[in-house]
Formats: structure tokens, C-alpha cells, sequence
């Protein structure tokens, strides 16, 4: 039952978010080999002036040894 939730930077519109929300789906389910009823996707929005304190660093900077895809930028 893979959940995944996309923190993203507020501006994207609802059928942007639901591409990508299809499109991570669909990756899930080729990759994990799982049902389409047994994903689910939520998106964050996250005001850009907070990215790094609500997102880089609790989530991304303190676990980059369990991240299978790492950023290729660091906040100042």
C-alpha cells in the first residue's frame, strides 16, 4: 500500500497537480508492481520563502543517506 506525499512549491494549478499525481502513480504501480487501487498521492503546497525551514532541512538534509534520488541544490 505505498502512500507517497509531494511537497512542492505553491503555484500549480489542480490539473497539474493531478498529472503529476497520475504520473507518480503510475511510476508506483510499474515499479512496485501493485494495483492502482493500492496507491495514493498527496501534494503539499509549501510557500517558496519557507521551503527550507518547513522542508530541506526536517525532511531532505537529515536523511540524504535514505533519499534514492537526492536534490542537486543546497539552500544558502
Amino acid at each position: 500500500m505505498p502512500h507517497v506525499v509531494i511537497k512542492m512549491i505553491e503555484g500549480r494549478g489542480e490539473e497539474q497537480k493531478q498529472r503529476i499525481a497520475d504520473l507518480v502513480a503510475q511510476a508506483i504501480m510499474d515499479g512496485a508492481g501493485c494495483k492502482e487501487s493500492a496507491v495514493s498521492v498527496a501534494i503539499e503546497d509549501v510557500p517558496a520563502a519557507d521551503w527550507t525551514a518547513a522542508v530541506y532541512k526536517p525532511d531532505i538534509e537529515p536523511q540524504m543517506d535514505r533519499l534514492y534520488k537526492k536534490p542537486g541544490y543546497k539552500p544558502d
